[in-house]
């Protein structure tokens, strides 16, 4: 089952909540729609549940037009972030509600929803009620809820959003065993990149209700095709600074950037990833400078903040400007032990540089 996603427009309002977006989902693909809140994530996907319908362009399953379709008559499973597990009825029968609205035989929806319960590890709780249930054990159940009526697609609305950060953990890895699996074609919105980046193979970087960036999650963080992108791929540093024959200058720094080798001196922003900067002491006075001095940027230690096994060193350019954080193994940061005042040299492994004209992107 693969879905094409042809020229969709959507509005509510004067909100443009989808600007002519098109985008393919092959078969068995799992896909993560990824964005920030009013990214146009959520409304894509109930377009393509058939919850929501488009002002303009059209949703294709298997080549076949399906834009004006019901959400009945698609055959998809949707799973909300809050369950939407009916409180008064059997984990059993909420299981076997799709199936029982469909008139299916009792004998045939009881092997259903047992051979269910026990793909979501749930085997023996089919009596129980929800509120009897943990956060992760109704998802579970909200899951095999859509799986119940066979749908030729899955689709996952923020799944782990209201659960805690250890479950939601287990079930990313667990979802992730079960799409290998039964092989289905899925599609999930998140706004959590660790999420997305963990259980997808494919990830789509939404903002403003368009499609910034598409790729292999390891592609889509190495080469960010956008300001965007890089910035809300986590923590960064960013700067002022400018190109010119074939090199970027941050703080006076030259870096490398063939893509620009005119003479004349464009601005430009530079990124650095806060776990692809080096930091070290700087040589005391008097001493023959370091081979690499060039191509650090020297500044003051200000602060150190641990958070579990990454420290992050905050610096004060020498320059001025704007501060620059750096993160460590707390291992390593603690070997070092920089107190605060500390002059030290800060050198980048890796920087990305865009320009204002997206022909210049790197």
């Amino acid at each position: 089952m693969s879905i094409r996603v042809n020229g969709v427009s959507k509005s509510f309002g004067t909100f443009k909540a989808l600007d002519n977006v098109s985008l393919d989902v092959p078969q068995g693909t799992l896909l993560a729609l990824l964005g920030p809140s009013g990214s146009g994530k959520t409304t894509l996907l109930r377009i393509i549940a058939g919850l929501e319908w488009p002002d303009g362009g059209r949703i294709e399953e298997d080549g076949e037009d399906i834009t004006d379709r019901h959400a009945r008559q698609r055959e998809v499973g949707f799973v909300f972030q809050h369950y939407a597990l009916f409180r008064h009825m059997s984990v059993f029968e909420n299981v076997a509600f799709g199936m029982r609205v469909r008139k299916e035989p009792a004998e045939k929806i009881k092997s259903r929803v047992d051979e269910l319960l026990h793909l979501v590890r749930l085997d023996g709780l089919g009596g129980r009620k929800p509120s009897q249930l943990s956060g992760g054990q109704r998802q579970r159940v909200a899951l095999a809820r859509a799986l119940a009526i066979r749908p030729r697609i899955l689709l996952l609305d923020e799944p782990f959003g209201a659960l805690d950060a250890k479950v939601r953990v287990e079930l990313r890895q667990w979802l992730r065993r079960l799409h290998d699996e039964i092989g289905m074609t899925t599609v999930f919105v998140t706004h959590d990149q660790e999420e997305a980046f963990e259980l997808a193979d494919e990830v789509v970087v939404m903002n403003h209700g368009r499609v910034e960036q598409r790729g292999k999650p390891d592609e889509v963080f190495d080469k960010p095709a956008t300001p965007f992108v890089m910035d809300f791929l986590g923590n960064v540093n960013v700067f002022h600074g400018r190109v010119e024959n074939g090199r970027a200058f941050w703080h006076g720094v030259p870096i490398a950037y063939p893509d620009y080798p005119h003479a004349q001196p464009r601005p430009a922003r530079v990124y650095l990833r806060p776990h692809e900067l080096d930091i070290a002491r700087a040589a005391p006075a008097g001493a023959a400078p370091a081979i690499e001095s060039e191509k650090s940027l020297p500044a003051t230690v200000l602060r150190q903040t641990r958070t579990g096994p990454i420290t992050r060193i905050t610096c004060q350019p020498l320059e001025g400007g704007g501060e620059l954080n750096v993160d460590l193994p707390t291992a390593a940061a603690r070997e070092l032990a920089f107190l605060p005042g500390e002059r030290v040299t800060i050198t980048p492994r890796s920087v990305r540089v865009f320009l204002p004209d997206p022909e210049y992107v790197i």
